[in-house]
């Protein structure tokens, strides 16, 4: 199936691992130019260097999503780079997973305000272009509570999902889609799920056995999903929560 995204502009925070990293290659490999940003300057230019070598123009620049400026700094310098913003996606996360007031600021300056100085900084430049596509990595922890203390991120994800909401109904007659995907436990190296397996593995085979498929998930299978939402063959889809998880927030306990 062609997506429809060759020549498109597409913009992907904390793409230098993972997730973001698979979503950036996705979208690369359907022959869409990107900009990536993150904060490690290391890694952030391993990933420019394998995203270029799949033949399509990159743009990489170190930014801290949590602060707004920045954010703004680093989405004109991609406008210029690419010559236009076509999709914007979120996926940056402090993963500050506390109950702390520290989690909270840094899950609210990250997960939440990341996401709204992204968008509100490009969506005047999809009105006047004809359209655009927004998209937020969320998780399933912004959809059902599970047992962990995790009360910053989670409250930030659930605020993701409401601004997504909001944001496909007011712009809608601009022609710009909001949408988000859900991931549920997503297992790479370097990653959240792999240092639990490491240090804790009872719980990772607690979380593990809890998901029905009985495994993690792969960050492709979240960038598959994402690739598609934000192409023109999911033109009819906005305000949306897909959920990615093998099943497992319907099997939380």
């Amino acid at each position: 199936m062609d997506l429809g995204l060759t020549g498109k502009r597409c913009v992907v925070t904390g793409a230098s691992r993972g997730i973001g990293l698979a979503i950036a290659r996705g979208l690369a490999a359907e022959g869409a130019h990107v900009a990536i940003c993150a904060r490690g300057e290391g890694p952030l230019r391993e990933a420019e260097r394998e995203l270029r070598a799949l033949g399509v123009q990159v743009f990489a620049e170190a930014c801290d999503v949590g602060d707004g400026t920045a954010v703004g700094r680093f989405l004109d310098a991609a406008r210029e780079a690419l010559g236009g913003v076509d999709v914007c996606i979120h996926n940056a996360s402090a993963l500050a997973r506390g109950p702390d007031p520290g989690s909270w600021a840094r899950s609210l300056e990250v997960d939440l305000m990341g996401a709204v100085h992204a968008f509100e900084h490009v969506i005047p430049w999809m009105a006047a272009s004809g359209g655009g596509s927004l998209l937020v990595v969320s998780s399933i922890s912004g959809i059902e509570a599970s047992p962990a203390p995790d009360f910053a991120y989670s409250a930030a994800k659930a605020a993701q999902l409401a601004y997504v909401k909001k944001l496909a109904t007011l712009h809608a007659p601009n022609r710009i889609r909001a949408n988000a995907v859900a991931p549920g436990s997503i297992d790479f190296p370097g990653g959240l799920w792999d240092g639990v397996r490491r240090e804790n593995p009872q719980m990772y085979e607690m979380v593990r056995g809890s998901i029905p498929w009985g495994r993690m998930g792969t960050p492709e299978e979240v960038a598959d999903l994402a690739v598609y939402l934000v192409s023109p063959r999911a033109g009819w889809v906005t305000g949306e929560c897909v959920a990615v998880d093998g099943g497992q927030h319907r099997g939380m306990r």
